[in-house]
């Protein structure tokens, strides 16, 4: 194996390994703790991600990448249909927040005290909006979002709406089901936002 694509694997452990541990452990785990679950020196860690900060974004990047979110947005922003344009986007999303709901939920925790997972999370959440703006543009565009709103402010109404928080307070604290929340958030957003 050469050496780029051995230090592409070990990258690639190294990120695994810091995704595990924060799943289970929460993300404040040492690089140490890191390192040793994937079975590398901690210097290895620095060499491949300079800081905690730079291998938590890696990490939440990554994770995006390998679950193909922003391609499946991509594609549904080409739906013609405004409402069901809508409603698979939410869809999209809150099937992605099912899979990274412990992870995220250790950054938002600890967005205040640390500002590596605080970089991590609004690097991932500017993301977001930003897709959330593309979307809530082309329904304007279609003429199906409802005349009083700002494309800024549903923008950040939307975002806030369907927040990994929010699904959260409904799945974990009030026992909703999935699918439940799903219909209604999604429900909920477009009687505010669509015509």
């Amino acid at each position: 194996m050469s050496r780029s694509s051995r230090s592409d694997v070990t990258r690639s452990e190294i990120l695994d390994a810091a995704w595990t541990l924060i799943r289970e452990q929460g993300a404040d785990v040492s690089l140490s703790e890191i390192a040793r679950a994937a079975s590398v020196t901690r210097q290895s860690v620095y060499l491949h991600f300079g800081t905690r900060g730079g291998l938590l974004l890696a990490m939440v990047r990554r994770t995006d990448e390998r679950s193909g979110i922003i391609d499946r947005f991509g594609a549904v922003l080409d739906e013609p249909d405004p409402h069901q344009r809508f409603e698979r986007f939410i869809a999209i999303w809150l099937a992605f927040v099912r899979e990274i709901f412990p992870v995220a939920q250790d950054l938002i925790r600890l967005r205040d005290t640390d500002p590596d997972a605080a970089s991590a999370w609004e690097d991932r959440m500017a993301a977001l909006k930003g897709l959330i703006g593309r979307l809530i543009g082309s329904l304007q565009k279609d003429g199906a979002l409802q005349p009083h709103w700002q494309q800024d402010e549903a923008t950040g109404f939307l975002w806030a709406s369907i927040s990994v928080q929010m699904w959260g307070l409904l799945v974990r604290d009030c026992s909703w089901s999935d699918m439940d929340a799903e219909r209604i958030i999604s429900g909920q957003a477009a009687r505010a936002l669509l015509i």
